[in-house]
């Protein structure tokens, strides 16, 4: 709770004091002096509030006033700095209009990622006894892994022939001599066939600048497709990728997994991607959090814009 101002009176923050922290919070920790990180702590909202209203609030009382103002604490998504935001912002507005346009004629909107994965699984939180650091058995070995390619395929509209799609196939990396340890632009191609004929429909693929994804046996498998269309995510913006939202989902889904070998890992993989791909509902959810959206736009002018 806020301590007693110098009258005595409670110093509670009136709904203005709050909308004037809750814009100094936004500005960051560093705007206001804390450069060694930037993690707004308990301890740092209270010397905040102390030097912006003279009222020195407990912990406790810093806590409960964030609360009510709406925040919680949350894990932060780190950006590169290098990240040029006006030319994500370009691409919000003219690469994905013309997604959306090849989407309004009938094409499907696929992005594509590629994620791996080894026998050392990520860690999770898990209950121990106070004071005793839980100890979880995994597999020590270094070799062997597994990479995942996917798409992710959208389409405006609300009909059911319309909801969102995942596919994607698993490569076993054994760890054997002058084996590749990632897909090839063979396999992202054989992939991409199996989505057109999939999908009966023309596919615009949004990727990132990975080196297998640009390179010129890439170029030339896509010019012999006349149904497919390549779009470039810019630099440093995996967030607007919804494949990003599905990996993160099976990472936490692996948490303290205890496997056997790479091929049993493999399964598993496998079985939570399945369990996603049945799930509509939640792949709606991972495209929302891109913030680009699917409205339907057919009555617009589209004089002076071609197919992607």
């Amino acid at each position: 709770m806020a301590s007693k101002g110098p009258s005595g009176t409670d110093c509670r923050l009136s709904p203005e004091q709050q909308d004037r922290l809750a814009a100094a919070l936004e500005e960051g920790p560093a705007a206001h002096g804390n450069i060694e990180d930037q993690r707004w702590t308990l301890a740092r909202v209270a010397d905040l509030v102390a030097r912006l209203f003279r009222v020195r609030y407990t912990l406790r009382g810093v806590s409960m006033l964030l609360h009510r103002m709406g925040f919680s604490p949350q894990m932060p998504a780190h950006r590169p700095v290098e990240r040029d935001e006006e030319t994500v912002m370009t691409w919000r507005r003219e690469a994905w209009w013309q997604a959306k346009l090849a989407a309004e004629r009938g094409a499907w909107i696929c992005f594509e990622d590629e994620a791996g994965h080894t026998l050392r699984p990520p860690k999770a939180r898990t209950w121990a006894p106070r004071g005793q650091t839980p100890v979880i058995r995994v597999s020590g070995r270094a070799s062997g892994r597994i990479s995942v390619a996917g798409l992710f395929c959208v389409r405006p509209g609300a009909e059911p022939g319309r909801r969102p799609h995942l596919l994607y196939r698993v490569k076993v990396h054994r760890a054997r001599k002058g084996e590749r340890r990632s897909f090839a632009e063979t396999d992202y191609a054989a992939l991409l066939d199996a989505a057109h004929q999939y999908l009966h429909a023309e596919i615009v693929v949004i990727r990132d600048n990975l080196n297998t994804h640009i390179s010129a046996v890439m170029r030339r498998l896509v010019t012999g497709r006349d149904w497919l269309h390549v779009i470039q995510l810019p630099a440093d913006a995996p967030d607007l990728n919804p494949t990003e939202g599905v990996w993160s989902h099976v990472k936490r889904s692996l948490g303290n997994l205890a496997v056997t070998n790479v091929d049993h890992l493999a399964a598993i993989v496998r079985n939570r991607l399945k369990r996603i791909q049945y799930r509509p509902d939640l792949l709606t959810g991972f495209h929302a959090q891109t913030g680009l959206t699917l409205e339907p736009f057919s009555s617009w002018s589209t004089a002076g814009f071609d197919m992607v």
